[in-house]
């Protein structure tokens, strides 16, 4: 049973957009980040140094090794722990002048000292990935090429990546994206390989366990089913009041509330997508009426849905300027 593919198979890429930086020591550059999007960096080279914020302290980045920052968050980072830093903002300022499109971003930086040439990107996912799967991540995940065996290929295709962009051949903005999904397919399954699960308590905490990995496997196989705690404590074959007390202490939600959110956050990915009549999103997500669909979702983000659609729609449309997204700002 491979849950976590079940998990990822709905992540979606909506967008990429990359940049290729040249620095030098000493350098130092720091980054509000860009909420909503996944942003993913590596680099040859010398050594170099990353602080997310809400992270555990600055990190030593070795050559190859990548990291991830899974929901934008903002970063300082430098060729030493403690070197001085400019804006991304700053950064772009003094590239020259030219129109701002989709293009990657190729840089230079710093003092003219030992090199690191860094490969970026930045990749907007779609509602249920940023809902499901990214909030429950930490806010830097670091792969190290020593210690896993396929890191050396990770390192190779962001470099792909981010080089393919740069030539801008036909087909490159799709291209970018679906690279973007495999490496964050394989930068978390590294992840979980290492033994890098959670400790606080959720749906990725959850797959550790096998018996209440069946259930969330089975729930997301068939989101819309009845489900009740007595039919998923069948699926994992435990009794229901083990089964209620296993899955609230390591996925940190009662089996109902997970599928309700699960179920939620399938329904911002159509209504986002805005393809599907308000009806049909309801009776996909387990709602037989729109309006007591419409009750839930907005009790789960906030907003009708209605109103979510035209956020979500709007949202994107800001997203006017690429190139300074591509930094990180």
């Amino acid at each position: 049973m491979d849950v976590l593919s079940e998990v990822l198979a709905i992540c979606r890429a909506e967008r990429a957009v990359t940049a290729r930086f040249h620095l030098s020591a000493p350098w130092g550059l720091h980054s509000n980040g860009v909420a909503g999007s996944a942003m993913i960096r590596m680099a040859r080279g010398a050594p170099w140094w990353i602080e997310a914020a809400g992270g555990n302290g600055p990190v030593r980045v070795e050559p190859g090794d990548l990291v991830m920052m899974p929901l934008g968050a903002a970063h300082r980072m430098g060729s030493t722990a403690d070197a001085p830093t400019v804006s991304f903002a700053q950064l772009l300022t003094q590239r020259t002048p030219g129109a701002r499109d989709e293009a990657p971003l190729d840089l230079r930086h710093g003092g003219g000292g030992e090199g690191c040439e860094m490969f970026s990107a930045l990749l907007w996912f779609s509602a249920y990935c940023r809902h499901s799967v990214l909030s429950a991540l930490p806010p830097l995940i670091h792969v190290r090429a020593s210690e896993l065996s396929t890191a050396a290929v990770l390192a190779a295709s962001m470099e792909t990546l981010v080089t393919e962009t740069l030539d801008q051949r036909p087909g490159w903005r799709l291209s970018a994206s679906r690279m973007g999904e495999l490496l964050l397919i394989n930068i978390l399954r590294g992840h979980l390989l290492r033994g890098a699960a959670p400790a606080e308590a959720n749906w990725w905490r959850g797959l550790s366990d096998p018996a209440i990995a069946r259930a969330i496997s089975a729930m997301h196989r068939d989101p819309a089913r009845s489900w009740t705690v007595e039919t998923l404590a069948r699926e994992a074959a435990m009794s229901r009041s083990r089964f209620s007390d296993r899955f609230k202490a390591l996925v940190g939600d009662t089996p109902m509330g997970y599928l309700g959110n699960h179920r939620m956050a399938l329904a911002a990915e159509q209504l986002e997508a805005g393809h599907l009549p308000l009806a049909q999103v309801a009776q996909g997500a387990g709602y037989e009426s729109d309006k007591v669909f419409a009750r839930a979702f907005r009790r789960w983000s906030g907003l009708p849905p209605t109103a979510y659609a035209k956020r979500e729609v709007a949202r994107r449309a800001a997203m006017t300027d690429p190139q300074r997204a591509a930094a990180g700002n």
